[in-house]
């Protein structure tokens, strides 16, 4: 089980190291510089991604009584924007991979240090536990190395021999896609008890209405035309996994419960996604974004 272990964390740094790349391989300076200096759609998917979507996760949980563990769970995926699944499902929805994959980093960035501080306040307001404290530096660290640092590397490999990022691009995404659906049968097979049992349950409906109202949130406050909105509404619906993860081992010592509820949550927000991201690129073609 340990040498299972350590080779799914493998698989996924190569997932999450390797998306990033074909995406930076697949997007120009100027695209980028357009992105990044959108003040109305980067301030939208900020409210969004951290302020309306813990409240809603917040609202959710006390909307369905969830027991405790399912509480925490919601609330953490709620406070965890960025997750690496969501360029993957930009790619999916043939959405707009410049704006997706640029959001992506930076909410991942931003998330590193209002993870700790947001879950710790709503968790205190809803009158559970001591509140979580991170080790905000790993946290940074974790997201500039995986997600920050390919990017960048294709970035500059675009800039400076386009053509070879041309023709890099398509084995990136082979390696993409492969080592994605190694990842997705591994969180599957690791948490199926868990999932399980958590069928019909409150905590597993909360997810997936959560991802839903997410995708919706994301969409909605967003700016450009219809690709450009649907892709911040993927990004948002899919979140980072490392926080939360990070949060149950530090501040509740691995407790299974929690750490059940956050994968039947985490694992029903991208099954929602994914489905509704390949309805919206089945009628768009492969130069869109």
């Amino acid at each position: 089980m340990d040498a299972l272990h350590v080779l799914f964390n493998a698989v996924t740094v190569i997932f999450i190291a390797v998306t990033m790349f074909a995406a930076g391989l697949a997007t120009t300076l100027p695209t980028l510089r357009a992105v990044l200096t959108d003040p109305p759609l980067l301030l939208l998917a900020l409210a969004a991604n951290l302020v309306i979507v813990p409240l809603l996760g917040w609202g959710l949980a006390v909307l369905f009584a969830l027991p405790v563990a399912g509480l925490i769970a919601l609330v953490m995926v709620a406070s965890s924007p960025g997750g690496p699944f969501g360029v993957k499902v930009t790619m999916a929805q043939k959405g707009d991979m410049v704006a997706g994959a640029a959001m992506q980093v930076l909410l991942a960035a931003v998330a590193s240090l209002t993870f700790g501080p947001t879950v710790s306040a709503v968790l205190t307001a809803a009158g559970v536990g001591e509140g979580v404290s991170l080790d905000v530096a790993a946290l940074v660290r974790t997201v500039a190395i995986l997600q920050l640092a390919p990017f960048a590397v294709g970035l500059v490999i675009r800039h400076y021999a386009p053509s070879a990022a041309l023709s890099w691009h398509p084995a990136a995404g082979v390696t993409s896609n492969v080592t994605f659906i190694v990842v997705l049968a591994g969180m599957l097979l690791g948490s199926w008890r868990e999932i399980v049992a958590l069928l019909g349950s409150r905590t597993l409906l909360a997810g997936l209405v959560l991802a839903i109202a997410t995708f919706a949130a994301g969409t909605v406050l967003a700016t450009g035309p219809p690709t450009r909105r649907t892709t911040m509404g993927g990004i948002a619906a899919v979140r980072n996994v490392s926080p939360p993860l990070a949060a149950i081992g530090i501040a509740f010592g691995n407790d299974q419960a929690v750490l059940g509820a956050l994968a039947a949550v985490l694992i029903s927000g991208l099954v929602t996604a994914l489905p509704v991201a390949a309805l919206l690129g089945r009628d768009r073609d492969d130069t869109t974004g």
